[in-house]
């Protein structure tokens, strides 16, 4: 990873890298591997709709940096499929939860309609709660090749990103601020916790499994935080210019819940150029890792030049 003399190996070009080929493969790997890892069982009506929302598309990101960082600092695919399986199926129960009409109150994810419009908000609730737990089973079952003690520290910073001091946290300041003008510190807040907390524990687990050393985690901790801001900057910035079809999800429902987002802070053009700021803060961070670091590097910009 670092050349001999101390200094970065020299990377190739990312250009020679094909990204879009990268994660259509990595995707097709992660559906496959999600699939076989919540089988049907009784009673059917639960199983049925912790997969629907599990198997609905997708493009898998949050997974895919879990295994981009294991690979990176030593460790293999297959030591990190169950928690990246276990990252996809937390988010899963994050989307569930927020669509509820008690949260955001959403009628379609992912081109469908969301979770409680098809089984009820009973079974919905509860098929995220079902997520939620077996997410922690799974890795502590299915992790090979991964000292107990790394599969332990994998679990609690799991555990803590998704619970009062990350994602839920994140999320009750949300609700808290709705209608609300706030600064910009609360929305930095809001957005580092709901969303770039679990962000951050992907690319950090991997980095744990892989056996990567304490700065090596650091480092793409750092990077972690940076491309999670920018992927919420440009999400509310999306919300604002791209269609339902486009999202696969209501567009314009920041505006009508009267959330504070970046563009209402800042304005379009501002939070464009925030958030390439923290995409290159974050490819900074990989520069001690040479050549190895392209696929977290293209993923890096990808954040900022999606269009959906």
């Amino acid at each position: 990873m670092v050349a001999t003399d101390g200094r970065p190996a020299p990377k190739q070009e990312s250009a020679t890298f094909d990204l879009s080929a990268y994660l259509k493969q990595r995707k097709a790997q992660m559906d496959a591997a999600l699939d076989s890892s919540v089988p049907l069982a009784y009673p059917d009506k639960i199983y049925e709709a912790m997969r629907y929302s599990l198997l609905a598309g997708g493009k898998r990101l949050r997974p895919i940096l879990c295994l981009a960082s294991c690979e990176l600092t030593g460790g293999t695919v297959e030591m990190a499929l169950p928690t990246a399986c276990a990252l996809e199926m937390i988010h899963t129960m994050s989307l569930i939860h927020d669509d509820l009409p008690a949260m955001d109150n959403d009628d379609y994810r992912r081109g469908k309609l969301t979770n409680h419009k098809v089984y009820g908000e009973d079974i919905a609730i509860l098929a995220g709660d079902g997520l939620l737990a077996y997410a922690f089973e799974y890795i502590a079952a299915h992790t090979k090749d991964v000292p107990a003690s790394q599969v332990l520290q994998v679990i609690a910073q799991l555990g803590r990103a998704v619970g009062a001091s990350g994602l839920v946290g994140g999320q009750v300041v949300d609700l808290e601020s709705e209608g609300k003008s706030i600064d910009e510190a609360t929305l930095t807040y809001i957005h580092t916790h709901k969303t770039g907390a679990l962000l951050e524990c992907c690319v950090v687990c991997g980095a744990i499994l892989g056996g990567a050393a304490e700065t090596e985690q650091e480092r793409l901790s750092r990077y972690a935080k940076n491309i999670g801001l920018a992927f919420q900057i440009i999400d509310d910035i999306l919300d604002i210019t791209a269609t339902q079809e486009e999202l696969g999800k209501t567009a314009g429902k920041d505006l009508k819940a009267q959330k504070a987002t970046y563009p209402r802070l800042w304005g379009l053009e501002a939070s464009k150029t925030q958030a390439q700021k923290l995409v290159e803060q974050a490819k900074a961070e990989l520069e001690p890792f040479g050549d190895q670091a392209i696929p977290l590097l293209t993923i890096a910009d990808f954040f900022v030049k999606r269009t959906y």
